[in-house]
């Protein structure tokens, strides 16, 4: 890890946006994210100069790199629009580090952002959600290895790995379990410099605080995640890597709501909800 203070960044939405999927980046230093300088953020330049999805919308009034932007005038998103989105199987202590390591493809049509509903159709069966350490990958690259690894890591986010348990038995490559509409929520920022060895993670469900893990309860660590995944394609600037859920979860449905939270990082609030797609019209 650097030497560097830890720091936010954010893809926002302003409140006062008419047009069509616009975004900004925005960065906040302050260590104390719930006081008044935390809540205070600066227009930035995309931190993924690589990735055309992830550029900044054309600058605006109010919206120029540089400026002062109070929280209360955006909504946050997903932090980056991502080429490719995995997670990680049976990664939890020794008995997912004496297995070989095995990655899933989630669909990035599945990613949602802070607040936004996860919606489960009337047939999907047993769900739980999965509070994770994510780690938002800043850069294109191939073939790291240990050495490398951290230089291609922009920082961490939180990730819920929503998943259809019943499925997960019927399709054994768990497309239809893990890639539904809505069943990635990620954010509501990224926190740079962070030192991911042992970060407490976590859920409240309907409010209820379930039993607590640690980053450390991994069985494969995030370099070695990064080395494998690079070592068979290319990954790119705003991708992001679930790396695994050590905590407990409970059962979701419609009408509940889920909090994940990894220390050091803070919380990612959804809802839940019936799928709208199924909704009868009036």
């Amino acid at each position: 890890m650097t030497a560097s203070a830890p720091h936010r960044l954010a893809r926002v939405r302003p409140l006062s946006s008419t047009v069509a999927d616009e975004h900004f980046f925005v960065a906040n230093d302050a260590p104390d994210f719930g006081s008044d300088a935390g809540r205070s953020w600066t227009v930035v330049d995309s931190p993924f100069e690589a990735s055309r999805a992830n550029a900044n919308h054309p600058a605006r009034p109010g919206w120029e790199t540089g400026t002062v932007v109070d929280q209360e005038s955006f909504t946050f998103l997903a932090p980056s629009v991502p080429a490719n989105v995995f997670g990680m199987a049976h990664n939890t202590g020794q008995a997912g580090r004496n297995l070989p390591p095995q990655a899933f493809h989630k669909a990035a049509s599945s990613v949602i952002g802070p607040g936004d509903a996860i919606e489960l159709s009337s047939t999907v069966g047993y769900v739980d959600p999965e509070a994770e350490l994510t780690v938002v990958v800043g850069r294109t690259v191939r073939g790291l290895t240990l050495e490398t690894a951290r230089s291609a890591i922009l920082g961490f986010t939180i990730g819920n790995d929503v998943s259809a348990r019943d499925l997960q038995k019927s399709d054994e490559l768990w497309i239809s379990a893990k890639s539904q509409d809505t069943f990635t929520p990620v954010g509501p920022w990224i926190v740079t410099d962070l030192d991911d060895s042992d970060l407490a993670i976590s859920m409240v469900h309907n409010g209820a605080e379930l039993k607590a893990a640690s980053s450390a309860d991994l069985g494969w660590k995030v370099d070695e995640i990064l080395v494998y995944l690079s070592s068979f394609m290319t990954l790119h600037a705003g991708d992001l890597v679930l790396t695994g859920f050590p905590a407990e979860c409970a059962r979701i449905q419609p009408g509940d709501t889920v909090l994940c939270r990894v220390e050091g990082i803070g919380e990612l609030r959804n809802p839940v909800k019936a799928a709208s797609w199924e909704e009868t019209p009036a």
